[in-house]
């Protein structure tokens, strides 16, 4: 893990570049670019939002909702400040927090970069590597980094990283910004910071409700911390951020019952993913980052946006993997689906990979003569602007 030495206002890599752009791009009929769970929101949840309807004349009110989730990390519900989806805390951290250094670890979620650049911030990087399975080093954290941002699991590798070294990382007059966005897709979550809020300083945990339980389109999220970390980001909220249907989802989905069943789901997400990375073992280009631990996987290739358009034209979208800084063009992100969605893929990389091996006649000209023009038979002339040795 190295300090990525590019502060300043201008960022490298499309920071707003998301899933559902490449699900628009393709209109395909299996969407492996977005990491929401598939056949949801379920028939109760449903259920409990058309019944919200009713209340939609009145102004929102979180006051239950608040309650149902501090209920559902065993916090006072005064640490709980609902947000329109976690990307609405990012922008409220980026315009409330005072920082001097604000340092993003990176590969991860982009949108706390761009929040934080939007706000006139320079954003510092530390880059996590593929060489050491994108693993966090606390020591290579600078002890200059007044507000640090990661993910756990981390989007777009799937690494979860331990809790105690994120843990170590808190210190008195810094931010510690966790985004557990897909921590509730973890069966257990062993390694959340949820239950350290209000024990580590400047410790700020994001939840978000919109992955496991389909929610993208509400706009639902929440963040954890003290009243006094709070309270910027109260601040600069605007009056009734959150809808009516979205309180109601978060009021239902922090019941025990749901717990459980998001518990069940997560299992079920990773014995799909075992399958998936049992079948991407059978092609020896494509190489997942492991272990995963979210509903997606990091695969690196080198015929990665080949692969990507040769995926598009059999309806399947995935997510390329070169906006997120510390990764290139050869790294895509597939979302972890149901055994048939997984063995279509399959299919689809075999004949991506049948392909590559057989060599297109129309190329055979154009093969024979570059391999002319590097022996003495044909004379190269180099291309504009390049001299001869």
């Amino acid at each position: 893990m190295r300090t990525d030495a590019r502060p300043g206002p201008h960022a490298p890599h499309d920071l707003r570049h998301h899933g559902d752009a490449e699900v628009r791009e393709a209109r395909p009929a299996t969407d492996l670019a977005v990491n929401v769970r598939a056949h949801t929101p379920p028939p109760w949840l449903k259920e409990r939002l058309i019944a919200s309807l009713d209340e939609v004349a009145a102004y929102p009110d979180g006051t239950r909702a608040r309650a149902a989730v501090a209920a559902r990390h065993d916090l006072p519900p005064d640490h709980v400040l609902l947000t329109a989806g976690a990307a609405e805390a990012f922008v409220l951290i980026a315009r409330s927090v005072r920082t001097v250094q604000p340092t993003v670890i990176h590969p991860q979620f982009t949108e706390p970069e761009a929040a934080l650049r939007d706000a006139g911030h320079r954003v510092h990087r530390v880059l996590l590597h593929p060489e050491n399975g994108f693993c966090l080093d606390p020591a290579a954290i600078p002890d200059s980094a007044d507000l640090l941002v990661l993910g756990n699991p981390t989007n777009p590798t799937s690494i979860l990283h331990r809790a105690e070294a994120i843990a170590s990382l808190a210190r008195k007059g810094r931010t510690l910004v966790v985004d557990e966005a897909f921590m509730d897709a973890v069966p257990d979550e062993p390694e959340s910071l949820a239950p350290l809020v209000g024990h580590l300083p400047g410790l700020i945990v994001l939840r978000s409700l919109t992955k496991t339980w389909g929610l993208a389109g509400l706009r639902i999220g929440y963040a954890l911390a003290t009243p006094a970390d709070l309270a910027p980001l109260l601040r600069a909220q605007p009056l009734w951020p959150v809808s009516t249907p979205a309180l109601a989802a978060a009021q239902a989905c922090s019941t025990p019952e749901a717990r459980a069943e998001a518990t069940k789901a997560a299992h079920e997400t990773a014995a799909d993913r075992a399958y998936l990375l049992d079948r991407l073992g059978r092609f020896p280009t494509l190489t997942p980052v492991t272990p995963p631990a979210a509903p997606f996987v990091l695969l690196h290739t080198p015929d990665a946006d080949n692969l990507r358009l040769h995926l598009r034209t059999h309806g399947i979208a995935v997510r390329r993997g070169d906006t997120f800084p510390g990764l290139d063009a050869n790294w895509l992100r597939l979302a972890v689906r149901d055994r048939t969605t997984t063995d279509r893929l399959t299919a689809a990389l075999a004949e991506h990979t049948e392909h590559a091996r057989t060599p297109d006649p129309r190329n055979r000209q154009e093969t024979l003569t570059g391999s002319l023009q590097k022996s003495s038979l044909v004379p190269h002339t180099p291309p504009p602007g390049e001299s001869h040795p």
